[in-house]
This record gives structure tokens, C-alpha cells and sequence, in this order.
């Protein structure tokens, strides 16, 4: 296949359980490069364990995943950044000192990068993670994640404590600063929010993947993401 026609994401009859509880069973999808893509499902739908195969850290699965035309291995980690959702740093480490640890452990990190968007972000150097709330604590390290120059984002509900009225600004300010051509795989629950910032609303549930599609698409058959995410989850609050 020729470089520039390459899946961002490529997934082949994939297949992933936890002893006999099986959450994601024979999926195939394709992501082209380049979007941003919400991922939406109900808790437990395998939401977590998808991104973390993307990632490399789950690789007791079934079927095949592939990251920019590659098996996922040394090569795809180093072009992969993750945010968990949960926070992974230290309480007595400063912002400071996370951007340095983050610029000696990745040789793509944009130190410059990062105490820009510190500033942006209304963050202070000097102040420590345990003293933070969390929606500081998720802006640190969203930030942490997007000023690596990777080819793929993979950001698990990256802003769930952060207030709506500073949502959009986070987002148009991480957007602004991606490498240009990369990819970001998003999971939310926050459907009617985050709408205007996709280009591919991506759906699993039941074990597989109920919806593949362009935003614009369903737009121009007069559905919002959230009227579809209500009738795909009719039962999800």
C-alpha cells in the first residue's frame, strides 16, 4: 500500500476478552488519516480496552490492528501519545518538572510547546499536581500528550472535569496545535458538546461497532450526533 493511502487506524476481525467475558468481538474499521474521531459508547462497551491495543497495552487479542500501515510494536508506540483517564503523575511533582520529565523520556516532545500552552491554559509552573483540581490535573496532562509530535492522538475522555464555559477554548487551542496530518482518536460521553469537533462519529457497543460514518454525513441526512447517539443507546443516561 502506498504511504499516502494509508489507514490511520486499521482493524481486522478483532477480537478481545476477558476470560470468558468477551467485550469486543471480530470488529473490522478503517480510519483515515488526518481526522478526529469520537469515540462513543456506554461504560463497558470497550471504549478503553480498543485504545489500549491502539496503544500497545493490550496484546492478548484476537485479528489484527494496525497503526499507519504497521503491526503495533516499538515502532507504533513512538508515533502513538495516550492520555488514560485517570491522572498518572506523581502528587509532588510541579508542572514544571512534568514538562521536563515528559522532554527527556520523548524525544518528540515540544518543550517550548508546552510552556506556551501552560500560560494558555492558566497553569503555573511553580504549582504542584496534588494541589491542582481536576480539571487543572486534566489540562496538564492533555497538554503533556499534544506537544509530542506524534501521528496519532488516542485521548480517553481527556475533559471531563473541565468546565464548559473553558471546553471550547481547550479544544480550538489543541486542535491549532497538532501536527499537521495527524490523527485523534477521542472517547466521550459528552456528545452534544464535542459534535462541532468531529469529523467521524465512531460507535461501539454489543461488542461491535454500530456506527462508522462521517459527521457530515449524518448531518446531511438531518441528524445531530446526539439524536443518533440516542437511538443507537436508548437506554444510556
Amino acid at each position: 500500500m502506498n504511504e499516502s493511502t494509508r489507514s490511520a487506524i486499521s482493524i481486522q476481525n478483532l477480537t478481545k476478552s476477558y476470560g470468558s467475558h468477551v467485550v469486543l468481538e471480530n470488529i473490522s474499521l478503517e480510519i483515515p488519516r488526518g481526522q478526529i474521531v469520537g469515540l462513543m459508547g456506554p461504560n463497558g462497551s470497550g471504549k478503553t480496552s480498543l485504545m489500549k491495543i491502539l496503544t500497545g497495552m493490550i496484546n492478548d487479542y484476537s485479528g489484527q490492528a494496525l497503526i499507519d500501515g504497521e503491526p503495533i510494536g516499538a515502532r507504533t508506540k513512538a508515533a502513538v501519545a495516550y492520555l488514560p483517564d485517570k491522572n498518572f503523575l506523581p502528587g509532588w511533582m510541579t508542572a514544571k518538572q512534568a514538562i521536563n520529565y515528559f522532554a527527556d523520556f520523548y524525544k518528540n516532545f515540544d518543550k517550548a510547546k508546552a510552556f506556551e500552552m501552560l500560560g494558555a491554559f492558566w497553569l503555573e509552573p511553580g504549582m504542584k499536581v496534588k494541589t491542582m483540581s481536576k480539571g487543572m490535573q486534566e489540562k496538564l496532562l492533555l497538554l503533556l500528550v499534544m506537544c509530542r509530535a506524534a501521528k496519532l492522538y488516542v485521548l480517553d475522555e481527556p475533559l471531563g472535569g473541565v468546565d464548559p464555559s473553558a471546553r471550547q477554548f481547550i479544544m480550538d487551542t489543541i486542535l491549532g496545535n497538532r501536527p499537521e496530518g495527524s490523527t485523534i482518536l477521542l472517547s466521550t460521553h459528552m456528545v452534544y458538546d464535542m459534535e462541532r469537533v468531529f469529523d467521524i462519529a465512531l460507535m461501539i457497543g454489543r461488542k461491535q461497532v454500530l456506527v462508522n460514518d462521517r459527521v457530515a454525513s449524518l448531518s446531511a441526512r438531518g441528524k445531530t450526533l446526539n439524536q443518533l447517539f440516542q437511538e443507537v443507546f436508548p437506554y444510556v443516561g
